[in-house]
């Protein structure tokens, strides 16, 4: 066990408290991903009207985005911080480009997909209440409908598309982030003396 203090450290080695911060960030932003990716959208999608589904997503994800996008910022800052460049062995470079790619799709998570999906799901939902539509419970439900609604309207059939556009591309950008927090927690894990 290590006698150095919370606020100092030897040679570069991160102090207790840049490790518990790093801890901290990590597993904050890796929970918020489980969560909100295999748990909250599912219950909300099956269990809630289309545009309420939509409107807690469109509060949500904000808030999911920029904070995973703190999250991974301050997990990079503090690593590198703590990992100087001139002294970087190979799994430690690894872990840095990691940590980088995760920055980059949070952040663009955070300042245009997320908020481009919102804004066209939310003139989606104009239409679809203009024709009596939205109020059917799961996203799955009554498909006919929005395809009928796709080929009489084609501002809503080229809102569909982009919004699957921007979608497939926020959610790409959200499991490249859960693949990199992953590595970054089996980095950790194995080495969780040297952190």
């Amino acid at each position: 066990m290590s006698t150095v203090p919370i606020a100092m450290a030897t040679n570069g080695e991160a102090t207790t408290l840049a490790k518990l911060l790093h801890l901290i960030f990590l597993a904050t932003f890796w929970g918020m991903q489980i969560w909100v990716t295999f748990v909250s959208g599912f219950i909300m999608g099956s269990n809630l009207t289309r545009h309420t589904f939509g409107f807690i997503q469109s509060k949500l994800f904000p808030s999911y985005f920029h904070l995973g996008s703190a999250c991974a910022f301050f997990n990079l800052m503090i690593f590198a911080i703590h990992h100087p460049s001139e002294q970087l062995n190979p799994e430690e470079t690894f872990q840095i480009i990691t940590l980088f790619i995760c920055v980059t799709f949070a952040a663009l998570n955070a300042q245009w997909f997320g908020q481009i999906t919102s804004e066209i799901m939310t003139d989606m939902h104009l239409i679809e209440r203009s024709c009596g539509l939205g109020q059917d419970i799961g996203l799955s439900t009554n498909r006919e409908a929005y395809n009928q609604l796709k080929e009489s309207k084609p501002k809503y059939k080229e809102l569909a598309k982009q919004l699957a556009m921007y979608h497939n591309a926020s959610s790409l950008c959200n499991l490249c982030c859960l693949i990199c927090n992953g590595i970054s927690l089996y980095y950790i894990a194995t080495n969780l003396s040297t952190l």
